[in-house]
């Protein structure tokens, strides 16, 4: 674990990221997850702000860019494998997402819109 966290900072950050495996029980809940993480811990420390807008901006990305998969897939049926494995990424880097916090203090995702400032 990085020094410079407590370990409530620590927990507390991973499960802001983890809490988009809510996802697994339906897509919305990517970005519900996390959300309602952020939303009971932002005013505790900058971190979780921090933390829950990475979270957040990234889940809102990944069910976006699946939405619009989806909605092809009506007219091009071969997408529609390829919109459930964009699902599947973003269940994966919030695990990712929260090992790293756990192990090095942060986490940046690799690619993310920023919605939320």
């Amino acid at each position: 674990m990085n020094n410079n966290l407590t370990s409530n900072q620590a927990r507390w950050g991973m499960t802001i990221h983890m809490a988009a495996l809510a996802g697994l029980l339906m897509p919305l809940a990517l970005v519900l997850g996390p959300l309602l993480v952020w939303m009971l811990k932002k005013g505790d420390d900058d971190f979780f702000d921090v933390q829950g807008k990475k979270a957040i901006n990234f889940q809102l990305t990944i069910l976006l860019i699946a939405f619009l998969m989806f909605l092809l897939a009506a007219v091009i049926r071969p997408l529609l494998a390829p919109a459930f494995m964009v699902l599947l990424t973003g269940i994966v880097f919030a695990i990712i997402a929260g090992i790293m916090i756990r192990k090095e203090g942060d986490f940046d995702y690799p690619f993310s819109l920023h919605l939320i400032k």
